[in-house]
């Protein structure tokens, strides 16, 4: 606790909401119900907290997401109890297999209801307990000063992750005197890598012959990247990243070799495959970039750094683990590696990018996935946030956009959540407003989390979404087509929705390429104008996703380029 004295007799909700306030929270998203009504009625006293009336409650999940995955900074969302809660698993789940800090409070029947199957019940704490960091069930307003803090220093420290507080409404409503608050909850020191295994680490690369470095989520988390692109850059290291760390290095960097994986380039699988010493840095070893496990990176001796010491040798075996805070770690290995041109390496690396680039036909014609993906990011600079749904249209901009900064870069990884563009580009939107966020989406995506058009509408953020419209769900029926016998069932739509009139219908600008006179110059426009703006392009249903590694397959045996 602080010396900060004062005396208040205050609710529990008042509490919550006064340490929210002393936490810096500024913005928090959700939709009332009954359970957490004590808590909404002392929120509308706050001067200082915005509440966003979200649609549905994975949507305040996921603009709870946009926020912290734009910042760094935890974020707070709310739900009421019963299917206010089991709505908001989802993004909670989310968040914990991509590492987010959240904080999500949810409200609670009254403590002597719970177990009797009252209206809107369900067991909070043990349906959270796998896809948390941690979770509270409240028993008295006295506990909200030690809980709730708790709660920001556990998102936030180590490797980040969700933190749900259950807050029966009996607990909202008892009244006690304050007579101390504690102090905020802060992200707690890292631990500080073992010194041996940093000069362990620092001898392998020094002794490789064909290193790699490989750029994961925890880079980016750790606000790392520049350390490991120097790192790149004094040990002439070819980097590749995963899906989550796109950015953390330039895509254009002479040494980026771009995304590794199930679409990668097959020169950046090809190049994996060679490689004698895998610097993995924040890794998880995830199977989308892994492919078969037994058969990635076979000749590599690994260097693991990561925060989380369970990461460590779970996947694969190190030849050097690293325990510690990524930008730590990077910060203690840089001065004692030496200096190397490795102009062989990189000379060999140059002809398998020359032999096997990543192909993208029809880069050219707006028409196109990758022309509409290449056009949009011509058109905006490198400040803009990029959101995607799941689905195809996220390996394609994965695969085209040319991004350069860490946390430019947002979309659903390890849950591979479809609903996750709009709700998230929001939050990110009203995280960082001085920003143009597009977000490109799938009408199979869209449809998941549409209502949240009308949240962006009312506040007026600062939104692109582009619809890659095939009437399909495109990644399912191209995986049917090419390993189940080309039996399409169940991916593709007959009914197609009017989706510019329905934007429309939620306040949104729209655009449907389809229909301009001059695409290229109706594009530019509408994304040089403020506000929530609706792109629809149609996209040809035969169109897929290339080159891939056949499901459970090694990362070698890429097919379709």
């Amino acid at each position: 606790m602080s010396e900060e004295d004062t005396t208040e007799t205050l609710s529990g909700a008042q509490i919550v909401v006064r340490l929210l306030e002393r936490q810096g929270v500024r913005r928090v998203a959700g939709i009332p119900g009954g359970s957490i009504l004590p808590l909404y009625d002392a929120l509308s006293q706050s001067k200082s907290i915005k509440h966003v009336l979200a649609r549905h409650e994975q949507g305040a999940g996921f603009i709870a997401h946009g926020a912290a995955r734009s910042t760094g900074e935890t974020a707070v969302c709310l739900a009421t109890s019963g299917p206010g809660v089991t709505n908001l698993l989802t993004a909670i789940a989310d968040a914990k297999l991509d590492s987010i800090p959240l904080v999500a409070i949810t409200g609670q029947v009254p403590s002597a209801m719970i177990g009797s199957d009252a209206f809107q019940e369900v067991d909070t704490y043990g349906l959270s307990i796998p896809i948390t960091k941690h979770n509270f069930l409240v028993c008295s307003a006295g506990e909200l000063l030690e809980v709730i803090p708790e709660a920001f220093r556990l998102a936030a420290s180590g490797r980040p992750g969700p933190v749900l507080v259950d807050i029966p409404k009996d607990v909202q409503n008892e009244r006690i005197e304050v007579t101390r608050w504690p102090q905020f909850g802060r992200r707690a020191p890292t631990p500080e890598a073992d010194s041996g295994a940093i000069d362990r680490a620092a001898e392998l690369i020094d002794s490789a012959e064909l290193p790699i470095l490989n750029l994961v989520g925890g880079v980016a988390h750790s606000h790392g990247a520049a350390l490991a692109v120097q790192l790149a850059e004094k040990a002439g290291l070819p980097t590749v990243m995963t899906l989550m760390a796109l950015g953390t290095m330039p895509v254009d960097h002479v040494l980026s070799l771009g995304m590794l994986g199930m679409h990668a380039a097959r020169c950046t699988n090809m190049a994996m495959e060679e490689c004698d010493v895998l610097i993995a840095v924040g890794a998880r070893f995830d199977d989308r970039a892994t492919g078969k496990v037994a058969a990635f990176c076979p000749q590599a001796k690994i260097i693991h750094i990561d925060i989380d010491r369970a990461e460590l040798d779970k996947i694969k075996t190190a030849r050097v683990g690293i325990h510690g805070d990524v930008k730590d770690a990077l910060g203690r290995l840089l001065p004692r590696i030496r200096p190397q041109a490795r102009a062989r390496w990189l000379a060999r690396v140059g002809e398998l990018k020359a032999g096997f680039p990543l192909r993208t036909p029809g880069v050219g014609d707006l028409r196109t996935p990758y022309g509409l993906i290449r056009a949009v990011a011509d058109r905006l600079t490198d400040e803009a946030i990029v959101v995607t749904d799941v689905g195809q249209h996220q390996m394609w901009v994965a695969q085209t956009y040319p991004l350069r900064r860490p946390r430019q870069w947002l979309t659903s990884g390890g849950l591979g959540t479809m609903g996750f563009g709009l709700p998230t580009a929001i939050g990110a939107a009203m995280a960082q407003p001085e920003r143009t966020v597009v977000c490109f989406s799938g009408d199979g995506s869209i449809l998941m989390n549409i209502q949240e058009l009308a949240t962006a509408a009312e506040e007026g953020v600062n939104v692109k979404l582009v619809l890659m419209n095939n009437a399909s769900l495109g990644l399912v029926a191209q995986q049917q087509a090419m390993f189940y016998g080309g039996r399409i069932f169940s991916s593709r739509y007959t009914v197609e929705p009017d989706f510019p009139t329905i934007a429309e219908g939620f306040g949104w600008r729209t655009l449907d390429l389809g229909s301009a006179n001059d695409p290229g110059e109706a594009l530019a426009q509408v994304l040089s104008t403020r506000g929530p703006v609706f792109i629809h392009a149609r996209i040809d249903r035969s169109e897929q996703v290339l080159p891939m590694v056949v499901p459970s397959g090694a990362n070698k045996d890429m097919i379709g380029d």
